[in-house]
């Protein structure tokens, strides 16, 4: 039973209604019939044309639609790149007439402030204040600090090539944090970051993807400036924890980690901070005038 049916199945390799249809159809073409009637032979050409004239009015909807969008986009994108320039300017001009009325103000306060002895020994020690909390812009050697991400591996992709950024290759704020306590240790007078004064009070976090210092970003690379006695600055530095567990960091995720001896380095003046109380100055010190007499 199984040897004559798979006798059959290969013998008939037609379905037997495909084998009668082509028997009609040669039987038409014999007797001079045509094979198809004129109106589906007019239909399908027809058909054809009407298929392609609506995929060409589909495309060109979605692609006028999509012009559209794309201009659309670049008009904003135009507008946003102008507010921007525009408020960078608007803001750059506050910050100069800023600076220009911090100067006549310090004048001001130094003229009556000389006029007496009380009045000048306050102005030393306000200007003593001033430099420890960053207030004043300082000049002198010192050492640059410059810490970078860790360029791209480019055969991290092997299918397109295309470069690839590990995260643990990136400047992080703790970094940072390393580099400027291992400078204080040292000895640093003043210390800055990409040109952001650090003060007392100075933050160093990570926001994102970016590095903020007081709330201001800073990109990569990041140099970070230090004005003191470069040859007291140096190996105090390369000796600190501090730059040991950085140089272990950058060796294993490939951060750059450099530094440079500086003959001459500025360090601008930091933002003034926020004044939250004060008490009028006597020239009496705290614990005299709080009748503080000890044992």
């Amino acid at each position: 039973m199984g040897a004559s049916l798979l006798d059959q199945v290969l013998a008939e390799t037609l379905d037997p209604a495909y084998a009668q249809a082509a028997a009609a159809r040669a039987a038409r073409a014999a007797d001079g019939a045509p094979d198809r009637p004129p109106w589906r032979r007019r239909l399908g050409p027809l058909a054809v044309a009407t298929t392609m004239a609506a995929a060409g009015l589909l495309f060109s909807v979605t692609y006028d639609q999509a012009a559209s969008g794309a201009e659309g986009r670049e008009e904003r994108r135009a507008a946003l790149i102008e507010d921007i320039q525009a408020r960078s300017a608007s803001t750059d001009e506050l910050a100069a007439e800023l600076e220009r009325l911090r100067g006549e103000v310090t004048g001001a306060r130094a003229d009556a402030l000389a006029a007496s002895a009380v009045g000048q020994r306050a102005l030393d020690d306000l200007d003593a204040a001033e430099l420890a909390a960053g207030l004043d812009a300082v000049s002198g050697p010192g050492l640059v600090v410059t810490l970078a991400n860790a360029e791209p591996d480019a055969d991290a992709d092997p299918v397109g090539g295309s470069a690839t950024e590990d995260e643990r290759g990136r400047v992080q704020d703790g970094d940072l944090q390393l580099v400027v306590n291992a400078l204080w240790a040292a000895g640093a007078e003043a210390v800055s970051i990409n040109g952001q004064r650090l003060g007392p009070t100075t933050a160093i976090r990570f926001a994102g993807e970016a590095v903020l210092v007081d709330f201001r970003p800073v990109t990569n690379p990041y140099l970070v400036s230090a004005i003191g006695d470069p040859d007291e600055l140096r190996p105090r530095f390369l000796g600190s924890p501090e730059v040991n567990a950085l140089a272990v960091i950058s060796e294993s995720f490939g951060l750059r980690f450099e530094f440079a001896q500086e003959d001459e380095l500025s360090v601008p003046a930091g933002g003034v901070p926020e004044l939250r109380s004060a008490d009028p100055y006597t020239g009496v010190p705290a614990e005299a005038a709080a009748g503080g007499t000890g044992g």
